[in-house]
Formats: C-alpha cells, sequence, structure tokens
C-alpha cells in the first residue's frame, strides 16, 4: 500500500511539473491525500514517528485544500 501511496504522490508531482495538473485543482490535492492515506495505512505495520507525522500533515492539508477548492469554486 505504501508503495502505491508514493506513487500516487509522484504521479500527482509530475503531472504537476508537466503542466499537465495545476496545483489549486481539486484532483492535485485528491491525489496527494490519497497516496498520504495510503502510506499512512501502511505505516501502521512497521510504525515510523517521522514518517507518520510528515504523511499525517500532508494527507490533512491535502484535503483542507480539496475541500477549500470545492467550497470556493463550486461546480
Amino acid at each position: 500500500m505504501g508503495t502505491v501511496g508514493v506513487l500516487l504522490i509522484i504521479v500527482a508531482y509530475a503531472l504537476l511539473q508537466l503542466d499537465k495538473l495545476s496545483s489549486s485543482a481539486v484532483s492535485f490535492s485528491l491525489l496527494n491525500a490519497a497516496g498520504a492515506g495510503l502510506i499512512i495505512v501502511s505505516l501502521l505495520f512497521y510504525f515510523n514517528l517521522s514518517a507518520f507525522m510528515m504523511e499525517f500533515f500532508w494527507f490533512v492539508l491535502s484535503l483542507f485544500g480539496a475541500v477549500r477548492r470545492m467550497t470556493r469554486y463550486p461546480r
């Protein structure tokens, strides 16, 4: 699960750098949140506090950004 999470975060970043995805896109934040969430699940089996803290805040901030964009700019 952790490897899939890392791949999701890398894909999000690669799409950003290739100008295929905007940093303000909800999908960018959701890809990051999903990736961080999967890494957190993997950390439940092989716990590492510093990695958990990093991914926890990555997850929370990514969700915050997605919700903020969805409520500010509803379609």
